[in-house]
């Protein structure tokens, strides 16, 4: 991210210039910014700022899937060609440090009055346990002990993940308005007025504002910054399977003109995974377990020097500049699991966990701000301060189902595959009408995915990429996949966020 940025000097320029400004509509002749005929705002604007922690990968078609035997025989990573837009992702996984800043975070405006809150956040330090080993350094220092501060923080399950990912969008953009001088800093924000994006765009936040913006319409007065200026980034969240893999494979780096010269079966070229550079012959280029009971090789010599994790920054990156897309730990991603998922999944930004929804408003069209909310399992489902979101339904009008060719309820985890449609009931002459869940929305399933009984797939096993400290090479493979329940976490699987890349797939330096 820059230190110093022209968009909020830009925009106030504007303001004083607007009387000045010849910039004019092509299609109406008007000139824009001009509170005489309206007020119409255009901002000046060149691209989408980088975010902090964050590398653009640029985008482009490959073939998505098995690159290695598969050994399990599960077939359930069929190769198939697809293309990926551009988007960005961390450099390097999540790090103890920067949980603990989240973690301290939540403490500071939850803790007082929702304890609950923070217990949700905090990882579980006791998937380190083994009833056969003695693991009880790492449950009791790993998370917080300096030494560990830049290694990749585990114990960490799904939804803890993308609870991170939204913290994070709420803070960097905070951070934007602050270093532009539209907001104050809040050094003691609570439960009523942190900073969220959405409250903010929805005009309820109430927080400290430094300098308001002047606003172009005909009756003066102020404004709040909008989307359409620019100013904001786009959500960060968890990377697609689609992205993750794309993306660890780094083929930029093989590609010449339109031809990519040699396809890779891990991160780097070659089928080894010691460096074969003379200057750095016989390194391990990333950190995984050798073979039975061998973690980090022989003492004088170790050979990944890693017996558990290692610092997010070891080893060599990728040709888009990532470290550790094959090892150290697995990572989660965004998608559902299901064993033909490439089968099903679009050719264009392949993905599967669509649950479509819309910001809840009140009669009169004004957002609604949120509770903190339990599920029937007692886990947190939404905070207090924050837009309420709900699942696009038939039951509102507004929605226009009913009229949409591309979608008809909210939830579409299982479309194609375990939805009736997708069954024999379903291959008779069923429709889009039936037979419908009604507290769903959606139809009915048939039992394809009845956990623990006809499988261990359910709508709740989200996808994790990539081999970790404990895996064999097979699993450093990009194409290789695995699942695990989302309320699940484990000592060796970690995160990294992503971001949409809006606007041009190279951006104006291409």
């Amino acid at each position: 991210m820059r230190k110093v940025s022209s968009k909020f000097i830009a925009l106030a320029a504007l303001v004083a210039l607007a009387s000045c400004s010849k910039e004019r509509s092509p299609v109406t002749a008007w000139e824009y910014n001009e509170p005489r005929n309206g007020g119409f705002e255009v901002g000046p604007y060149e691209e989408q700022e980088t975010g902090p922690g964050l590398i653009l990968v640029e985008g482009g078609t490959f073939t998505m899937g098995r690159a290695e035997q598969d050994v399990t025989y599960e077939w359930n990573n069929i190769p198939r060609r697809v293309t990926v837009s551009s988007f960005y992702m961390d450099q390097t996984e999540v790090r103890n440090l920067d949980y603990l800043e989240y973690l301290h975070w939540t403490g500071r405006v939850f803790a007082a009055n929702f304890p609950d809150i923070l217990k949700k956040a905090t990882p579980d330090s006791l998937v380190w346990r083994d009833r056969l080993a003695y693991n009880e350094p790492y449950v009791e220092y790993y998370l917080r002990h300096p030494s560990y501060r830049d290694y990749p923080v585990v114990g960490v399950n799904w939804l803890q993940a993308s609870d991170f990912c939204a913290w994070r969008t709420d803070r960097v953009n905070e951070f934007i308005l602050v270093r532009e001088g539209i907001l104050d800093y809040a050094p003691t924000p609570t439960e009523n007025d942190y900073f969220n994006t959405d409250q903010y765009l929805a005009g309820k936040w109430t927080g400290p504002v430094k300098t308001p913006i002047p606003s172009m319409d005909p009756n003066g007065g102020e404004r709040l910054v909008r989307m359409e200026d620019g100013i904001f980034l786009p959500r960060y969240r968890l990377p697609t399977e689609a992205e993750w893999e794309f993306a660890a494979y780094g083929l930029i780096g093989n590609t010449i003109g339109e031809r990519i010269t040699d396809r890779r079966l891990y991160p780097w070229n070659g089928h080894g995974t010691r460096n074969p550079d003379s200057k750095y012959l016989g390194q391990m280029l990333a950190n995984y377990q050798r073979s039975n009971g061998d973690m980090m090789g022989n003492a004088g010599q170790l050979n990944d020097a890693g017996d558990i994790t290692t610092p997010v920054f070891s080893y060599w990156p990728n040709d888009y500049g990532l470290y550790n897309m094959a090892g150290n730990v697995s990572e989660w991603v965004m998608d559902i699991y299901r064993p033909l998922s490439s089968e099903d999944k679009a050719d264009f930004r392949p993905f599967r966990g669509n649950v479509f929804k819309t910001q809840e408003r009140d009669i009169d069209g004004i957002m609604i701000s949120d509770t903190i909310k339990y599920d029937a399992d007692s886990n947190i489902i939404s905070l207090p301060g924050m837009v309420r979101w709900r699942d696009v339904s038939t039951a509102f009008p507004d929605d226009n189902l009913d009229e949409r060719r591309n979608y008809k309820y909210a939830d579409n985890i299982n479309y194609l595959d375990g939805d009736v449609q997708s069954q024999a009931v379903g291959l008779i002459g069923a429709s889009w009408s039936e037979p419908f869940d009604p507290s769903s929305g959606k139809p009915e399933s048939s039992g394809m995915y009845e956990y623990a009984n006809t499988s261990m797939i359910n709508d709740k096993a989200r996808v994790y990429k990539g081999g970790s400290f404990k895996d064999r090479a097979y699993w450093m493979v990009p194409g290789t996949r695995r699942y695990l329940d989302q309320r699940q976490s484990t000592a060796w699987i970690g995160f990294r966020c992503a971001m949409t890349r809006v606007g041009s797939p190279v951006g104006l330096g291409r």
